[in-house]
């Protein structure tokens, strides 16, 4: 199991190239000042900062001007209102957006300008853009881990293929893009805690859609089996591990003691696949992630196979 990666460095920047078009926002000034960072991955509306108090100003979120808290500034006259902006800003905020479509008024947008703070504009109402920054930035700041191997989609199924190098996990791979399945990533995958429940892998940027195949070199995956072939990220469900049939030792052949794998404090379903020549490998990890499949639907196979034994056993001969 790998570390957890460090903690990504958050800009204003980032989020903004990232995000833009899904929050609709626009730049409206402040743009020298993109480089601050994000230390929080949540967002603030500064009405309480607007009117005074900042004994528990949350200056390292996002900052969030709607409806209400321009309307309140509106009512104290372009003077004091000024004023009120200059204090927070003193306050040393990553960013200011004004949602609802809201147009900040020349002064404003110059007080940002000259502290050199960016000043966003868009068009969603507060209360969605509140909800779709947040899970954006919880995205953003979710803890990471890279893990070596690869991983499939079996059937909406995330399973990630672990094992030593050069034990055939690319041929695998292979096996089942053949029969229909989608790659999410090869040799490594990026994984991602959301919100402390499930964990999502995808693929590094440069190996994107990308397989190496010893002997072959790198080939293009949508390119050779189509664009059904391949996802941009999926959870996780399972994880299978390859390991040469000498090194196995015990095998359960019933399937009775369920495996767990621990990432980033989550453990999920692990199986055990031994190698040995002329076993169809990609056909026993699709057995194994519909049989997980069933198992998550509350049917599990080795128990009630065990449990019709034993009744069976309690049974009078007759």
């Amino acid at each position: 199991m790998s570390d957890p990666l460090p903690q990504p460095v958050i800009t204003v920047e980032r989020f903004y190239l990232n995000h833009a078009q899904k929050l609709q926002m626009t730049l409206v000034a402040g743009g020298e000042g993109l480089s601050r960072k994000l230390e929080e991955g949540s967002v603030h509306r500064p009405g309480l900062g607007l009117a005074g108090f900042f004994q528990y100003f949350a200056h390292k979120r996002v900052q969030v001007i709607g409806g209400a808290e321009w309307r309140y500034l509106k009512s104290l006259g372009a003077e004091e209102a000024s004023r009120r902006i200059e204090a927070l800003l003193k306050h040393k905020i990553s960013c200011l957006v004004f949602t609802r479509n809201l147009n900040p008024p020349a002064y404003v947008r110059q007080q940002f300008e000259a502290a050199k703070v960016p000043l966003f504009r868009s068009h969603i109402v507060t209360l969605k853009f509140l909800n779709a920054a947040t899970i954006a930035l919880e995205t953003e700041f979710a803890p990471q881990v890279s893990e070596i191997g690869s991983m499939v989609d079996i059937m909406g199924m995330g399973v990630l293929i672990r094992g030593e190098s050069g034990i055939g996990k690319s041929e695998t791979v292979l096996g089942l893009l053949e029969r229909g399945y989608a790659l999410v990533s090869d040799d490594v995958t990026r994984f991602r805690l959301i919100e402390n429940r499930e964990l999502v892998g995808a693929s590094p940027e440069t190996t994107r859609y990308h397989m190496e195949v010893r002997g072959i070199g790198i080939i293009n995956v949508p390119a050779i089996f189509g664009v059904a072939s391949v996802r941009p990220e999926k959870r996780l469900d399972m994880v299978v591990t390859l390991q040469e049939w000498n090194k196995s030792g015990e095998v359960d052949r019933v399937g009775m003691d369920q495996q767990q794998y621990n990432m980033l404090g989550i453990s999920v379903p692990h199986v055990t696949i031994p190698i040995r020549p002329g076993r169809d490998i990609a056909r026993i990890i699709e057995v194994a992630a519909l049989d997980q499949k069933l198992k998550s639907l509350g049917h599990n196979t080795a128990r009630e196979f065990n449990e019709r034994l034993i009744e069976r056993m309690r049974s009078p001969i007759r």
